[in-house]
């Protein structure tokens, strides 16, 4: 691995100041920030290869049709897909989840009563979606509650399985609680029981390595802006087989073979489910920062935010003893959703940012999980390859400087 400095070096946003004060960020959950070769990426795709893809003849067209699909060869590599032609462009993670709720639900819900299952740890992204769907089916949606430490409670998900499952949709990693899910069983017992899996990367795929087909899900989705990539695009892997028997999403250029006034035939994939133009410069940058990652190594980017999780970690327990954390399951990823005793997290987090310390607080986009352990509201600090100890030690500086102002 470089050197941290190095690192840092290529994210210039972490050189600014905030209110006179040296910026940490730790909100890495909620975005990463890009390294200057993303940006360059986006800059040399609009001055070098800026023309619509697929649909020109000339050398700009056909120039920014071969990065696109390079960069789809490139991010359905990264996760281990077999081949591209089940990678999707989407908005991101929210877009190709809606995708899978409506197409799928066309396909594969067959009957009222047909049902979903969902964790209570779930994103509002990977809730709203199914619900929208079962209203529309006429589709249950069933939730596996978790363990005390913040697992899925396997037990609970063996006994909700049935054969009238058709789908099950879960985090990979808990974008509150840390918890990475044993997702190869989950995905191994719902297609014993017959139904398929959908698998929320978001939180996953800048911290640790994913083969989907070494998993085995049947769906993956996942956003570029969570590992160093561009706002705006993401993508979804499925299997071709289950593609193919999916309708479209939207309809629209790309997305079709022929069109007459009395019918329209679909392109193969993965265009079927691509409709309009494609950020084809928002698809080169999202290659660009896979490769950024590839060569310093999942690996060890996990290993570094393991060792500044646990640091912070045991320095909140020592230093606040009237502190709690949400999620404590073995091998969580480097998320500390936290609270001070009776400190409202808004307050905190206001005055923290004036001391340059950008931590998250609010609901995180996952209500009901916050509800089910009787809050409203945490505060979470995440963090990624280019945080360092020292800034921890600025976090708890921090801290110790504004606890006792809300106390």
């Amino acid at each position: 691995m470089e050197s941290l400095e190095a690192i840092r070096n290529e994210f210039p946003i972490l050189s600014q100041e905030v209110y006179g004060k040296p910026l940490v960020y730790l909100d890495n959950a909620a975005t990463t920030q890009k390294p200057r070769c993303v940006i360059q990426a986006i800059e040399a795709a609009y001055y070098e290869a800026n023309a619509n893809v697929h649909r020109g003849v000339h050398y700009l067209s056909q120039l920014a049709t071969e990065h696109h699909e390079a960069a789809r060869r490139s991010v359905a590599s990264f996760i281990g897909a077999p081949s591209p032609e089940g990678l999707i462009f989407t908005r991101g993670t929210t877009e190709a989840i809606n995708l899978v709720a409506f197409c799928a639900g066309e396909a594969f819900f067959l009957k009222p009563g047909d049902e979903v299952l969902i964790s209570t740890m779930e994103h509002h992204s990977n809730i709203v979606p199914w619900q929208l769907m079962c209203a529309r089916r006429g589709a249950r949606l069933r939730v596996i509650p978790l363990t005390p430490l913040g697992e899925l409670d396997m037990d609970a998900f063996r006994s909700l399985l049935s054969e009238r499952t058709r789908l099950v949709s879960i985090a990979h990693v808990s974008n509150v609680l840390g918890t990475v899910n044993p997702v190869k069983e989950v995905t191994r017992l719902a297609h014993e029981a017959g139904a398929l899996v959908l698998l929320d990367g978001a939180q996953a795929i800048a911290h640790t390595p994913v083969n989907v087909e070494e998993i085995g899900a049947d769906f993956y989705a996942f956003s570029a802006h969570k590992i160093y990539g561009p706002t705006g695009i993401g993508a979804l892997y499925g299997r071709p087989e289950l593609l193919d028997r999916m309708p479209p999403y939207m309809g629209g250029g790309e997305m079709i073979e022929k069109v007459t006034f009395e019918k329209t035939t679909y392109n193969s994939l993965p265009f079927k489910f691509e409709a309009g133009t494609p950020d084809y410069v928002g698809s080169r940058a999202f290659a660009v920062a896979l490769d950024f990652v590839r060569q310093i190594g999942l690996e060890t980017i996990a290993r570094h935010e393991e060792e500044l999780l646990a640091y912070a970690t045991e320095r909140l327990r020592r230093e606040f003893p009237e502190s709690f954390v949400l999620g404590e399951a073995p091998g969580k990823g480097g998320i500390l959703s936290f609270g001070i005793g009776q400190i409202h997290p808004f307050d905190l987090g206001t005055l923290l940012d004036r001391m340059g310390i950008a931590i998250r607080t609010g609901h995180h986009c996952a209500e009901p999980l916050l509800a089910s352990y009787g809050h409203q509201a945490i505060a979470r600090a995440s963090f990624a390859l280019y945080n360092t100890r020292e800034e921890v030690d600025r976090f708890f500086d921090a801290l110790h400087r504004v606890v006792p102002m809300l106390s």
